[in-house]
């Protein structure tokens, strides 16, 4: 197949711009997704009688714990020498790099926070339930990295393979090969798990205490392992490891899902 009969991605990542001032889809998207997450909390609290108030607080600590999380884990985890030599540019978020292993760390040391200020709410209900919402801003965010142009996969020749272009700025200054929809293979497989993990907590299935928590964990990591075999390297150090660092920061949470999925079994709950 030719080249030129691939599907040629050309939308902008901005949605519109007013001098130095732009609005991106990556943020919207970003945004949207919390809002989306807020409404399907409130549900969740209502339904099982949780303070609303409580719910408001929440937002603050996974907003932060996030945006904190998801910037470290990027400036630690692929580019160390930079950020440890130049500080400040971690502050920076609006130059980009947001790693989601950070995000997902930076999340549960948010909530350990939360849940030691609001007694009235365990901190594994909180984990089983939270997931659910996180799996669908997980989505929205890969739809994200789909409109900047990044994360892109391998080179291949599949009939679904997508031409991206090269940014640099807000300047077009070339095009990628034909190359894997790699963001909108994990947008599709973060979408199915939030589906489940809603149907299963309307249904209370597989609702034992941990058990939805470790079942996110291991069905979400597991994803991004597997993912991550058709992503372009995103740092270059990754070309002389045996695997990508997205799949070296992928084991321990699938290891912590099947924790938390087989103390169940074990325990024969």
């Amino acid at each position: 197949m030719e080249p030129t009969s691939y599907f040629h991605w050309t939308g902008s990542p901005e949605i519109f711009r007013i001098g130095a001032f732009a609005i991106r889809w990556y943020g919207v998207l970003f945004a949207l997704g919390f809002i989306i997450g807020y409404q399907i909390m409130t549900y969740i609290f209502k339904k099982e009688n949780k303070p609303i108030k409580e719910l408001e607080s929440l937002v603050f600590y996974v907003i932060l714990g996030t945006v904190i999380g998801a910037r470290l884990g990027h400036c630690l985890f692929y580019e160390p020498e930079y950020y440890l030599s130049n500080p400040l540019e971690i502050i920076k978020v609006w130059h980009g790099g947001l790693a989601s292993h950070g995000g997902a760390i930076g999340v549960l040391f948010a909530l350990w926070l939360f849940s030691r200020k609001h007694k009235k709410i365990n901190l594994l209900w909180l984990l089983d339930r939270i997931v659910i919402p996180t799996a669908l801003v997980a989505s929205l965010i890969r739809i994200g990295n789909f409109f900047n142009h990044e994360i892109i996969g391998k080179p291949t020749d599949v009939p679904w393979a997508i031409i991206f272009n090269v940014y640099q700025g807000n300047q077009v200054i070339g095009t990628t090969p034909p190359v894997h929809p790699s963001q909108l293979y994990e947008s599709v497989s973060y979408l199915i798990i939030f589906v489940l993990l809603f149907l299963f907590y309307k249904k209370k299935i597989l609702q034992s205490p941990g058990v939805p928590f470790g079942l996110f964990f291991f069905l979400v990591f597991t994803a991004r392992f597997l993912i991550e075999f058709t992503k372009a390297p995103q740092a270059d150090f990754e070309q002389y490891l045996p695997l990508s660092m997205g799949q070296i920061l992928s084991i321990p949470f699938v290891l912590v899902g099947l924790y938390f999925l087989l103390r169940k079994q074990r325990n024969g709950t």
